[in-house]
């Protein structure tokens, strides 16, 4: 997407320090929108997230692209501005904003200084609520788009990721990319970009976010003139996905001297009790960096791979546990068959204490780090708020990742990790790899 950022705003944002124990607010406006918000009053300085459920599952069928394609268009007229004309009102404004669709989410984040806020947040309220998708940006945009899409077809990385979507979601829209196809985006109407528009963004699956040098009373007035003439409601959300692992070894060939391969099984959902468990259990496998056990045992030990990483994946149709590895086509086999058997050795023996002091120290002391200004806190309270997290959860995450304890890790390793569901899809030409699927 387009991005317009004033060198003043970046500058303000970065000179902001890192901090998890941030003092949060909820504030509901006179026209019943509801934020929550950080106040810090000493730059004067702004950072507005909004988060609308729903992102590029709602593509309607047959428009597979519309609401990513609709996401690069809202800045490309809106109102009596035509594109130039808002760029340049946003670049003297020093305002920042950016559009982004993703699979559960469509997302906005706006940055701007305290005494060009309303006019800022006038210049934002256009492109939410008047945008115009003329037809000669529609076509600039689509083609911006369509480079995209033609990219992703020589990479081995969205190879392989497209291939196991299709494979594990069915008919369910994560089983294709957002981005669509270069059929569906080419054949997209200006009438399927407005519907698009229409459908994501409603007040009712609308998550609000904001940080900075504005009081609760000025934020009710602007959450009210930014969005009170946002259409209520929108249609219903897709059905969770059906999923399907069969445990097999799966090749897409692709001409290139290294593979690619995704591989995962169920995974499981943020607010389940033992979550964190899962979470410091995956940090131990492959989320902790050079610590992990699969990098130990796939990098540091055979030198089959330059990375391999695992992470849980909850989104709002399915959870998954995913991970993935590269290695080059004659070594590739034998990085899936360790990654294969750490799984099964860790889910009938578990982890030792150690790993698992090491993967706390590692996860409360980077957590810190993601509160580093403005803009990431905006972010992060935005997304405690769509995934249902309480308003303390900053101050008191860590806290549960000290209580989580040996046995209980252990435990989700028995009934959480699936090996005879692990899969993989490969993207390469990978020697010696038989496929299979259980």
């Amino acid at each position: 997407m387009i991005r317009f950022a004033a060198a003043i705003v970046l500058s303000l944002a970065a000179a902001l320090p890192a901090r998890a124990e941030v003092e949060i607010q909820e504030v509901t406006s006179d026209g019943g929108i509801t934020a929550w918000l950080v106040e810090e009053h000493s730059i004067p300085f702004t950072a507005l997230e909004l988060r609308f459920r729903g992102g590029t599952s709602l593509d309607a069928p047959g428009k597979r692209g519309a609401t990513y394609l609709m996401a690069g268009l809202l800045e490309e007229g809106a109102g009596e501005l035509d594109s130039r004309g808002f760029a340049k009102a946003a670049e003297e404004l020093a305002a920042s904003f950016d559009y982004d669709a993703y699979d559960d989410t469509f997302t906005v984040s706006a940055k701007f200084l305290s005494e060009n806020r309303d006019a800022a947040v006038d210049l934002l309220r256009s492109s939410l609520i008047e945008p115009t998708f003329p037809d000669e940006a529609v076509e600039r945009v689509r083609a911006q788009v369509l480079s995209i899409i033609r990219s992703s077809l020589s990479d081995p990385d969205d190879i392989a990721g497209e291939a196991f979507a299709k494979a594990i979601y069915g008919d369910h829209p994560y089983a294709t990319a957002g981005e669509g196809t270069l059929e569906s985006v080419a054949a997209l109407t200006r009438d399927d970009i407005v519907e698009a528009w229409q459908n994501a963004l409603v007040k009712d699956r609308l998550y609000i976010g904001v940080v900075g040098d504005i009081t609760a009373e000025e934020l009710k007035v602007l959450l009210d003139d930014l969005l009170g003439d946002m259409p209520q409601s929108g249609p219903e959300l897709p059905e969770l996905a059906e999923l399907t692992f069969d445990g097999g070894t799966h090749v897409v060939e692709f001409d290139t001297p290294q593979s690619v391969a995704i591989f995962g099984q169920p995974g499981m959902a943020q607010d389940d009790p033992d979550f964190f468990a899962a979470y410091l259990l995956n940090t131990i496998i492959g989320g902790g960096g050079f610590e992990s056990v699969l990098m130990k045992e796939v990098r540091e030990k055979r030198g089959l791979t330059y990375g391999t990483y695992s992470y849980l994946m909850d989104k709002d149709g399915a959870n998954v546990w995913m991970g993935s590895v590269a290695s080059a086509n004659d070594r590739v086999a034998e990085a899936i068959e360790v990654i294969r058997a750490e799984w099964a050795r860790i889910a009938e023996e578990g982890v030792t204490e150690e790993q698992l002091d090491a993967a706390k120290k590692y996860m409360t002391g980077a957590y810190p780090l993601r509160f580093d200004g403005n803009g990431p806190i905006a972010n992060i309270i935005a997304g405690m708020q769509i995934q249902g997290m309480p308003i303390d959860y900053a101050a008191t995450r860590n806290d549960k990742v000290e209580a989580v304890t040996l046995e209980q890790v252990n435990r989700v390793a028995k009934e959480l990790m699936q090996p005879d569901e692990l899969t993989f899809v490969v993207a390469g030409k990978p020697e010696g790899l038989v496929e299979t699927s259980n």
